[in-house]
């Protein structure tokens, strides 16, 4: 990657305000057009100029061939992501129960972070995602390998498919939470797997499935 500039002009600093902002409100890049208008600019041939040197110094990245062809990159080169950002901090059994957080929650770093549609930010707080491991909610279209967005704030109720920690076992389990009396059963979408019967003071619940995103 070439070194980048320390003398980025002025225009170029309002151009890369603006790509920043307009990709940060659309979700997409603006056009050459788009650029000229909002900086002021005399015509798209100085503006495509000064892309290029944006480009050499290593600022940008831009894919001819298309109107909104213009990535930011970072320091690292690397293309700047703006859609919202979530932790995937583990995985979560979808059959037998695996280990998971302790009482005071995850203590690992996240596994990586993935994107999220803005008005799913702009809905819940504090999103957080675990990765699926088994097949027992299969018939709810949550397969081994799928990523699961949790609300942790939301009040649980009997039907909600939730993050749910057994104390006793010290282990996390996604099931459908039914509570049933004193005792609790933590339900499968298989037809070829029994729920888990224990007791309610047993169950301690870590947020509702909200949205799953599909591993192909």
């Amino acid at each position: 990657m070439r070194k980048r500039s320390k003398k980025t002009s002025e225009k170029q600093q309002r151009m890369l305000r603006f790509i920043r902002e307009f990709m940060s409100e659309n979700g997409f890049p603006p056009t050459v057009r788009d650029i000229q208008f909002a900086c002021g600019i005399s015509s798209t041939s100085v503006v495509d100029y000064n892309l290029r040197l944006m480009q050499r110094d290593g600022l940008i990245r831009r894919r001819p061939e298309m109107a909104r062809g213009i990535e930011l990159l970072d320091e690292k080169g690397r293309a700047a992501g703006f859609l919202p950002q979530i932790p995937v901090m583990g995985y979560i059994a979808a059959g037998e129960p695996l280990p998971g957080p302790s009482s005071e929650g995850w203590d690992q770093e996240p596994l990586e972070s993935i994107e999220m549609p803005r008005y799913m930010a702009e809905t819940y707080k504090d999103l957080y995602a675990l990765r699926v491991k088994g097949t027992s909610m299969i018939d709810a279209l949550i397969d081994d390998g799928d990523i699961v967005l949790i609300n942790p704030n939301h009040q649980i109720k009997n039907g909600d498919m939730t993050v749910a920690w057994l104390k006793l076992e010290q282990e996390a389990t996604l099931k459908r939470f039914y509570k049933e009396g004193r005792k609790v059963r933590l339900q499968p979408a298989n037809a070829r797997m029994k729920p888990i019967y224990t007791k309610a003071s047993n169950v301690e619940t870590r947020g509702k499935v909200v949205a799953v995103l599909r591993t192909l």
